[in-house]
């Protein structure tokens, strides 16, 4: 059966069986039988918090029970559709495996995209994490549950506990017959959708997808795994669904903003991985959930390497060893072997070497930025400053826009709050480098001394200046509407001047 929710009804529940699976006549143009399809627009009213993609969720589990009761679930976003037609088939063998099979909760695929560009300009495939992290997880208890292409045990999902004499027994559970006619039984389920139903009830807690967090996807899959059900990644050679990347800058820094926000929210909740999932998952996954949870929390270092070193060497303060002193080689030993072998990682899972450069240039953005506000903004909520927002990533571009995203070129176009961030701070670092370079150039004698003094600085600004080539680009000399607005150009402009001139003085 599929249930389509596209959107939310504000007055009563609309909900309409578009294609009833028990009619002899609904058939296809060769004469193969339909399955059931159902479209549901949920009640939606001020005074009853609606709960966001979860209580949508949920709203749906409750109208499939009724309707068919089928055991599995599939859950796909809204933008995502099937590549592979075996897909629920390599799901259902896992699922029906005679040893195995009972102990799995969900089944979870790939995230993949279909519109990716050739280097990845902003880095949204997540080779490596999907080739190689999330499947390394598979032998401590399984991966999380990202939100999209995932088969679900309705039981596992709606809360039942795992029984080590449980058996899945597939035919007796889709012997559910209902006798109803169509539109009485769309009057009935009418009910389980409305925004009263789930009151006083333990949807939404013990029950469903868990409500109150950004990343309801996450909190529910570790709610499911301490319940005793373990889960697997599947990653078949044909993807199993492809969905739509962002294609600007801001959508993708909105949508990791939502993301790491969600996480920090969960890691600093009663459902912590390290406190909740103690004595019920084994340690290494929860050390791997708190790897992702603590995501936003890697914007302090990255500012202090974006920032001071580039103040301190304006300032003439050194931080790091000489380039003739044999402490230097630590730090030259980590930043090679680090880079070194993320380079080998993403080259392994099919990438390219602009693609690495690509993605090294997109985790500074999102670290100065998505992760910066992430951070802010779940104090605030914990302070009281704040209410839950589920911000949803716009996926619709003009003509235009996409036309440059198949060019490669990064899109700017608008003015945001991150965008002064990502501007200044790449001003900052292009007046240091000049700033030690007018040093070294005009001062031949102590040239040498100022590069053996601050040389691993210089690099470190050499670096960022590299990285935000395309900020300085939309910043100085493009054209196209893809480029930084001008009020993003003289606020960094000044903000970068002013960071200079105090840091002098």
């Amino acid at each position: 059966m599929s249930i389509n929710n596209t959107k939310d009804f504000v007055s009563g529940t609309l909900l309409q069986i578009l294609i009833d699976g028990r009619d002899t006549n609904a058939v296809d143009i060769e004469g193969n039988p339909l399955p059931t399809l159902v479209y549901l627009a949920r009640e939606k009213r001020p005074q009853y918090h609606h709960h966001f993609k979860a209580g949508a969720m949920n709203a749906l589990i409750r109208i499939s029970s009724r309707i068919s009761n089928a055991p599995i679930i599939l859950n796909v976003d809204c933008d995502m559709y099937s590549n592979n037609s075996e897909s629920i088939k390599y799901s259902l063998c896992i699922f029906m495996d005679e040893e195995k099979g009972d102990e799995f909760g969900y089944v979870q695929f790939p995230q993949s995209f279909d519109n990716l560009t050739k280097n990845d300009i902003y880095g949204c495939s997540f080779r490596v994490i999907q080739k190689l992290e999330v499947k390394g997880l598979d032998a401590n208890g399984g991966p999380c549950f990202i939100g999209t292409g995932c088969f679900h045990r309705r039981e596992a999902l709606c809360g039942k506990k795992y029984e080590k004499n449980f058996r899945f027994d597939l035919k007796k559970l889709n012997n559910t017959k209902v006798n109803e006619r169509a539109s009485l039984l769309e009057e009935i389920c009418k009910v389980l959708a409305s925004c009263t139903f789930e009151h006083n009830t333990t949807w939404g807690k013990e029950m469903g997808l868990i409500y109150g967090f950004p990343v309801e996807d996450i909190v529910t899959g570790l709610s499911v795994q301490c319940r005793g059900w373990k889960s697997v990644f599947l990653d078949p050679e044909r993807d199993g669904f492809f969905g739509v990347a962002p294609i600007t800058l801001l959508q993708l820094l909105v949508q990791h903003k939502r993301w790491t926000e969600g996480h920090l929210q969960v890691f600093l909740s009663k459902y912590c991985p390290l406190l909740y999932g103690y004595k019920k998952i084994p340690l290494k996954l929860r050390l791997a959930y708190c790897a992702y949870n603590l995501w936003a929390a890697n914007c302090l270092a990255t500012l202090y390497y974006v920032v001071v070193p580039c103040l301190c060497l304006l300032k003439g303060i050194k931080l790091f060893p000489k380039i003739s002193s044999p402490w230097v080689l630590p730090f030259a030993y980590v930043a090679f072997s680090h880079h070194a072998y993320s380079l080998g990682e993403l080259l392994w899972c099919g990438g390219t070497f602009l693609g690495w450069c690509n993605d090294q240039r997109m985790w500074l953005f999102k670290r100065t930025t998505s992760y910066l506000f992430a951070s802010l903004e779940t104090i605030l909520k914990l302070l009281g400053y704040s209410q839950l927002a589920f911000v949803i990533t716009t996926k619709v571009a003009d003509e235009d826009v996409s036309k440059r995203y198949d060019q490669e070129m990064i899109e700017f176009g608008v003015a945001s709050p991150m965008f002064n961030i990502l501007a200044t701070l790449a001003i900052l670092n292009l007046l240091g480098s000049f700033g030690t370079m007018k040093k070294v150039t005009m001062h031949a004698d102590k040239g040498f001394k100022v590069l053996d003094q601050f040389g691993l600085q210089i690099l470190l600004c050499l670096v960022l200046v590299t990285m935000n080539l395309p900020v300085y680009q939309a910043l100085f000399f493009r054209m196209d509407k893809g480029k930084m607005p001008s009020s993003v150009t003289y606020k960094s402009i000044i903000f970068a001047l002013l960071a200079c001139t105090l840091s002098v003085y």
